[in-house]
């Protein structure tokens, strides 16, 4: 089985792992684009459109949302996968069908690009390292200095006081 999954911008899926099933407890992270990368998510109620539908179909298709971020043309998703039965296939898909449907009926435009992108962590992998990555996404922008600044990123599974506190303040970054 390959250890890297080939990323490949535009509107077709990235090619997944060959021989990876996508199914079982495994860690993933993941990168949907918005159509035509158009800045969708620049306000609450966009983005809770597409939050609420990522937070419900995780728990329902048996997976764990470590940490997110909404950025204006895409977000960027760390989830487990925490039962033999967990699909992120069909997971992602109910997720882009339902946030696309509350999408297209609230503002008659297409939400998601065709396809995502996923990166399968490893066993050795620092996940900290991970979700640090994943929430310092609007500084490295330029969107905001701090990451308290930025309002677009949480966690479904803790606070993000929470996260903060592990992943930044005790490491002894500026979050």
């Amino acid at each position: 089985m390959p250890v890297a999954n080939i990323l490949v911008m535009g509107v077709h899926a990235a090619p997944r792992l060959d021989g990876f099933s996508y199914r079982g407890e495994c860690e993933y992270s993941l990168t949907l684009c918005t159509a035509s990368r158009r800045h969708w998510f620049v306000d609450e109620p966009t983005v809770e459109r597409a939050r609420t539908p990522l937070l419900k179909h995780a728990s329902e298709y048996e997976f764990e949302v470590t940490a997110y971020c909404f950025m204006p043309d895409h977000v960027h998703a760390l989830v487990t996968a925490t039962s033999t039965e967990s699909d992120l296939q069909k997971f992602v898909s109910r997720w882009k069908q339902a946030s696309g449907y509350a999408h297209k009926t609230a503002t008659h435009l297409r939400l998601w690009q065709g396809g995502f992108y996923d990166h399968v962590l490893r066993q050795d992998e620092d996940r900290s390292k991970v979700i640090r990555y994943l929430l310092d996404n609007p500084i490295r922008a330029g969107l905001v200095s701090t990451l308290r600044e930025y309002p677009y990123w949480g966690s479904g599974v803790c606070s993000r006081d929470e996260l903060i506190e592990v992943l930044f303040d005790r490491a002894g970054f500026t979050p």
